[in-house]
């Protein structure tokens, strides 16, 4: 018994100095580095890259917080259009110039910073304000001309003339310039560390990588945001909520048309998206709030065909309310529930 304690002693003051031998090694081995070798200088290459990629990405993320913040405020003043039709004209006006100055000021940098660029790549740091601007360019459509936009027309105004350069270097540009770099380093007799042809390969890439990207905004005279199709179908989905709004809010001013206008719109539009069936769960998240604001439509309808003759203009509102809240659940004593 004696012996094995010892054993297990000693094994442990062993392993104890065998660990402050690994931990020396490894503050000595920040000194031996050297600095000039190519491999070296290929990962700081590469480390540049990256903090290129990730600045992108922050100011990317900060444009489409700041589209956010204008389409929200947009999508408010068009919601005073009903009841206001004297006004309707300088709503639309105002919103339109709000709308022009998002597409400017926001978008032109945001097409600037993907120039060039993998716009997949970089399609989360801007898809909130994406879909936000969406729903106020569709809902700002559809009041003015009665129809739902197109993509390919909105695709259409997401395009800018090129006159000027990001001042931020690309990814290529600086994988290019360090690995010119490396080649000359290589060239003075470096190539002793390590085979030539191992670092001659991806330097070579980056260069051929770059000079394509380069011809490439060279001969380009125009920038654009790419609109993938699921961020306009979720969009879309948006303006649903919006155009509900706009229905139970006409019932309320006593307009009978419009609800079941935009009634019939929204079972379009509902039609429309079950083709796509269940392709991705933030569609099936729209679906869920597109049936419910098609719902509360047709119950305003359906008040408006079979009470509207009977209740004043100004009560539609208050008994439509009324009927919306005496929809309550009853538990039963199984703890199952019946909607009344």
């Amino acid at each position: 018994m004696s012996s094995g304690r010892g054993d297990k002693r000693h094994g442990r003051r062993g392993g104890s100095q065998h660990c402050k031998e690994i931990k020396c090694k490894q503050a000595n081995l920040g000194t031996d580095v050297n600095e000039s070798s190519p491999i070296i200088q290929q990962f700081l290459a590469y480390q540049k890259v990256l903090d290129a990629k990730h600045d992108k990405h922050e100011r990317l993320v900060k444009l489409s917080r700041d589209v956010t913040i204008e389409s929200k405020r947009t999508i408010f003043l068009l919601q005073r259009i009903t009841g206001r039709e004297d006004e309707k004209e300088n709503i639309l006006s105002e919103a339109e110039k709000k709308l022009s100055d998002i597409r400017m000021s926001k978008w032109k940098l945001v097409s600037a910073e993907l120039q060039g660029e993998d716009p997949y790549q970089y399609i989360k740091a801007y898809y909130p304000g994406l879909q936000e601007y969406i729903e106020a360019v569709s809902f700002f459509h559809y009041l003015k001309f009665g129809k739902l936009i197109s993509l390919e027309a909105l695709q259409e105004t997401m395009v800018f003339p090129c006159d000027c350069k990001q001042s931020q270097p690309s990814a290529a540009e600086v994988s290019k310039t360090n690995g010119e770099s490396n080649q000359s380093k290589l060239e003075h007799g470096s190539s002793d560390v390590i085979g030539e042809s191992s670092v001659d390969r991806p330097s070579a890439l980056h260069s051929s990588l770059a000079d394509q990207s380069d011809s490439a905004d060279e001969s380009a005279e125009e920038m654009s945001v790419h609109i993938p199709p699921m961020e306009y179908m979720l969009g879309i989905g948006d303006l649903t909520g919006e155009l509900m709004r706009v229905a139970i809010n006409s019932i309320g001013i006593g307009d009978i048309e419009k609800p079941f206008e935009l009634c019939s719109f929204l079972r379009g539009i509902h039609d429309g998206f079950l083709l796509f069936g269940n392709i991705n769960r933030y569609l099936s998240r729209k679906m869920y709030t597109l049936k419910q604001s098609l719902q509360k439509v047709e119950n305003g309808c359906y008040t408006l065909q079979v009470r509207g003759s009977e209740i004043p203009k100004h009560m539609l509102a208050d008994v439509l309310n009324s009927s919306e809240s005496d929809r309550v659940l009853y538990h039963d004593v199984d703890g199952t529930s019946d909607a009344f």
